[in-house]
C-alpha cells in the first residue's frame, strides 16, 4: 500500500465520504421522526437542571434550551418546583443564543396554552375557574393564567350580586373587592386574542348549574325560605339547593306597601309560592298563601258607611287610607274638599287620621273609594243627580220655548 506523506490511501478520506449534504440529513431525521424545533414551536423537554434564575432542558435528546428571567414565570402549577427529570412544555423565542442553546419562554408558553384553552372552552361552552383581582364600579378584573379578563357586575351569580338598599355606589364597590383573591366558575361570553378582550360570566355558569335543580319546581307549588336581600321593588329569598326567588313588591302582601323594609328584614323567614319560572329566574308570591281579605270586603264595608282611617300616603291624585291591616282605600282628590287653589299637601298630612265615607267597593280588582266625610257622593248618587240635572234643564228648555211661542 502506497503512503504518502505518512497517510496511506487507504486512510486518507474523500471530502464527498464526509461530506452529508442538507437533504441527506433531513432524510435522516424523517427517517427517525425528529423534527428540528424552530422559533414559535411549543416542544417538551426534560428539567436538568433548575434554579431561580434559570431551568435547563433536554430536547429530546437533539438539543438543549435554557429558560431565563421574565420567561421562567407564569402561574400555574407545572412550572413550579420543577425538579431535574421533571417533563415540561415551553416555547422557543430563539432558535440558537449566544451559548449555542435554545432560548425558551414558560411565560409564552403558558399564554399559548392559557389562550388554546379559552378558545375551546368559549367554542364547546365549558365552565372555567377565574381569579378575582380587581374590582371597580362597573364589574370584577380576573384572570386565567396571566390572560385578563373582566366580570361585568351585571354577569354576576344570585349569590354574589351586590344588593344594597339604595344602590349606594361605595358599598357596592366595598362587596366587589371582597371577592379579590377567590376564584369564581364562569362561562366565556366575549373572546378575542388579537385584542385581547375577554368578558366572562358567572350568571351563565350558575344557570347551567342549575338547571337540573330548578326542573324540579312548578308552577304552583309553595316554598320555604330566608330573605337574603331588600330593594325597593321586592324582597329575595333563598331556598333549596342554593337557588333564589324574587318576591316583587305587589306580592308582598294584600295590601298596599310602599316600602318592604316596613314589613321585612334580611334573614327572616317566609314562605311563597312560584307564580312563574323564566329560565333560571324564579318569581314569587307570598300573597297567594295568605287569605284575600277582600273576598269578604263587603260584609266589613257598605257604600255609604262612615268609616276612620289613617292617611297613608299623600299623591297628587288623591289620598291612600288605611281602614285596617289588610283593607285600604282611595280618597280621589275630587272627593277630599280642596278649595279651589288649595294644595292637597296643604289640606292632609301623613299619619293623620280622618273620617270618611266609603262611596265605592270593587272586590275583584281590589279598591275601595273613600270621600272624606261631608264630600260623599256615592257613584250611583252622582248618576241620579246627573239624570235629574239632564232633566230638570230639558223641562226648563222647553218652558222657555213654549213661552217664546205664546208671545208670538
Amino acid at each position: 500500500m502506497q503512503i504518502s506523506n505518512g497517510v496511506t490511501e487507504e486512510t486518507k478520506l474523500n471530502d464527498s465520504q464526509l461530506d452529508i449534504s442538507n437533504d441527506d440529513f433531513q432524510k435522516l431525521l424523517d427517517a427517525e421522526n425528529i423534527k428540528i424545533p424552530q422559533a414559535g414551536d411549543i416542544i417538551m423537554g426534560t428539567v436538568l437542571s433548575a434554579s431561580k434564575a434559570e431551568v435547563k432542558l433536554d430536547i429530546n435528546g437533539i438539543a438543549t434550551g435554557v429558560v431565563r428571567g421574565r420567561e421562567l414565570y407564569f402561574e400555574a402549577e407545572e412550572y413550579a418546583n420543577l425538579k431535574p427529570g421533571d417533563e415540561v412544555e415551553a416555547t422557543i423565542v430563539e432558535e440558537e443564543n449566544e451559548n449555542g442553546d435554545l432560548e425558551l419562554s414558560f411565560r409564552s408558553a403558558g399564554q399559548q396554552k392559557a389562550w388554546s384553552a379559552l378558545f375551546d372552552a368559549y367554542e364547546n361552552r365549558k365552565i372555567l375557574k377565574f381569579r378575582v383581582n380587581d374590582a371597580n364600579k362597573g364589574g370584577l378584573l380576573v384572570s386565567y393564567g396571566q390572560i385578563q379578563g373582566f366580570l361585568p357586575v351585571s354577569q354576576l351569580a344570585p349569590e354574589n350580586y351586590p344588593r344594597v338598599n339604595g344602590g349606594d355606589k361605595g358599598r357596592i364597590l366595598d362587596k366587589l373587592k371582597s371577592f379579590i383573591g377567590t376564584d369564581f366558575e364562569v362561562k366565556i361570553m366575549t373572546l378575542d386574542e388579537k385584542d385581547e378582550k375577554l368578558i366572562v360570566s358567572e350568571k351563565e355558569a350558575w344557570q347551567e348549574k342549575q338547571k337540573d335543580i330548578i326542573s324540579q319546581y312548578k308552577v304552583g307549588g309553595a316554598v320555604a325560605g330566608v330573605i337574603t336581600a331588600l330593594t325597593d321593588f321586592g324582597v329575595f329569598v333563598s331556598f333549596g339547593e342554593n337557588l333564589e326567588g324574587l318576591i316583587h313588591i305587589s306580592e308582598l302582601a294584600w295590601q298596599r306597601i310602599d316600602d318592604p323594609s316596613n314589613l321585612f328584614k334580611v334573614g327572616d323567614k317566609v314562605k311563597a309560592e312560584i307564580i312563574s319560572i323564566e329560565g333560571s329566574k324564579i318569581f314569587l308570591s307570598a300573597k297567594k298563601l295568605l287569605t284575600d281579605p277582600w273576598h269578604d270586603v263587603e260584609t266589613k264595608y257598605k257604600i255609604g258607611q262612615a268609616v276612620a282611617g289613617t292617611i297613608l300616603k299623600i299623591n297628587p291624585f288623591g289620598l291612600f287610607v288605611e281602614l285596617d291591616a289588610d283593607i285600604h282605600g282611595l280618597a280621589h282628590v275630587s272627593q277630599i274638599g280642596l278649595v279651589p287653589g288649595q294644595k292637597i299637601s296643604e289640606a292632609f298630612r301623613s299619619g293623620e287620621r280622618r273620617d270618611f265615607t266609603v262611596v265605592s267597593i270593587e272586590p275583584k280588582d281590589h279598591r275601595l273609594g273613600l270621600a272624606v266625610s261631608g264630600e260623599a257622593e256615592s257613584p250611583a248618587a252622582k248618576k241620579e243627580n246627573k239624570i235629574e240635572n239632564k232633566e230638570k234643564g230639558e223641562k226648563k228648555a222647553k218652558t222657555k220655548k213654549a213661552k217664546k211661542e205664546k208671545e208670538k
